[in-house]
């Protein structure tokens, strides 16, 4: 029979003293004190559970007294009696306490500021205007482990009750995201917010974005000179007819991006939203106008800074409210110069992989699109400069004092 240890004295534990190489002191029942070189006297308890030796620690004396240790360790045999580790209770409990005091908030900007460093810089900006705007002042103060599935239901629902539904679709999957987050960080045990499309809001029927027709650009040019609205604006608009550029990338786009002499813009794949450099060439008018455009804001870092802070780009409302102003409501957006683009170019014959790619869209076929990685940056180009010419041949047809170089 193996020999009884005979229980530990407070006197033995004050004298014991570190040796060369790390020993124990056993007071029974799988307790024991563990003496290293450097001094540190550790309380641990050896136990078996699901067949495995494990060990427990209880901290260091005298921190932890005798007493208190011997109490800790007749604790966790009640817990093997019962047929629970108490290894895994353990971690059970850090993990509560450190729930108890995480907030939503707390948890959702730290799912942020992981996340958007590999996000386009549209998809940054829309997931920190919804946090900010739609989850943080409703839920943000709410302890992580408390946020129940109903209430997330209902949140989402004011959402589409505004009729927003593709903000509300977005938040429903960034609430997958940020509690998916917080069960691989290990402070949440579940996440109430898989399926929530499944209680979803029917969806309206698709949309496209509306657009003129071809002949009436030189009124809706016209229009847009004539207005009172900023010089910057009038810049945009005529740069989103000429390039076919999404809104979002035109908004943000610093100087730094453009080559004015050899007439390229290049996106890199951050701010693009298929996530790869995109090359945009440049017309003589559009050259033009950048020109004019680097007299005015040439000094910032961005081509369209924000009138509050320059640092930051211009609203993406400016655009779609300034076509609103000069009577285009429901007749053009900015997104729409882009569908009118596509219209007639394939209208005129022009090859469909340069119009797509002048677009930056992927293939259909996704193989195709893997492999084919060509910019046709000559043939977009000269089917841009046309583009460009017969836009002007048009306003100069129609008798308009509309021309594109006059937009600053």
């Amino acid at each position: 029979m193996p020999r009884k240890a005979s229980p530990l004295t407070d006197s033995a534990l004050k004298v014991s003293k570190p040796r060369d190489k790390p020993y124990k002191l056993s007071d029974g029942q799988g307790l024991y004190l563990e003496v290293t070189p450097n001094g540190s006297r550790l309380w641990r308890l050896k136990y078996r559970f699901g067949a495995k030796e494990k060990r427990l620690s209880f901290g260091a004396y005298p921190t932890v007294s005798l007493q208190k240790a011997r109490q800790r360790r007749d604790e966790a045999r009640q817990l093997l009696s019962e047929g629970v580790g108490p290894g895994e209770q353990k971690k059970a409990v850090k993990v509560a306490q450190r729930a108890a005091g995480l907030t939503f908030e707390i948890l959702a900007r730290e799912w942020f500021t992981y996340n958007s460093p590999r996000w386009a810089e549209s998809t940054s900006y829309k997931a920190k205007l919804y946090l900010e705007n739609d989850l943080i002042p409703i839920i943000g103060e709410r302890p992580i482990a408390s946020v129940t599935r109903p209430e997330l239901v209902a949140l989402v629902r004011k959402v589409e009750d505004r009729g927003t539904l593709n903000a509300a679709s977005k938040i429903r999957q960034w609430l997958h995201q940020i509690f998916r987050f917080g069960l691989a960080k290990g402070v949440v045990e579940s996440n109430p917010a898989p399926d929530l499309d499944v209680v979803a809001a029917p969806a309206k029927p698709p949309r496209h974005h509306p657009h003129v027709e071809y002949v009436e650009l030189p009124q809706l040019l016209k229009a847009t000179d004539e207005s009172g609205i900023h010089a910057f604006t009038k810049a945009a608009i005529h740069l989103l007819v000429l390039t076919a550029v999404r809104p979002g990338e035109m908004r943000s786009a610093p100087w730094s991006e453009f080559d004015l002499e050899s007439g390229t813009w290049t996106i890199p794949k951050e701010r693009m939203k298929a996530r790869r450099p995109h090359i945009v060439p440049l017309s003589t008018q559009a050259v033009d106008i950048l020109k004019k455009l680097r007299e005015l804001t040439g000094r910032y870092r961005l081509l369209f800074p924000g009138q509050q802070n320059p640092d930051r780009p211009m609203s993406e409302n400016t655009i779609n409210k300034a076509l609103r102003i000069i009577g285009y409501e429901g007749r053009q957006t900015g997104h729409g110069f882009r569908h009118l683009l596509s219209t007639e170019l394939n209208g005129r014959g022009y090859n469909k992989d340069w119009i797509e790619r002048q677009l930056a869209h992927g293939d259909q076929d996704s193989i195709r699109d893997t492999y084919n990685h060509a910019h046709y940056l000559e043939q977009r180009r000269e089917m841009m400069q046309a583009w460009a010419d017969s836009i002007d041949a048009l306003c100069a047809g129609a008798n308009s004092n509309v021309q594109l170089i006059r937009a600053c």
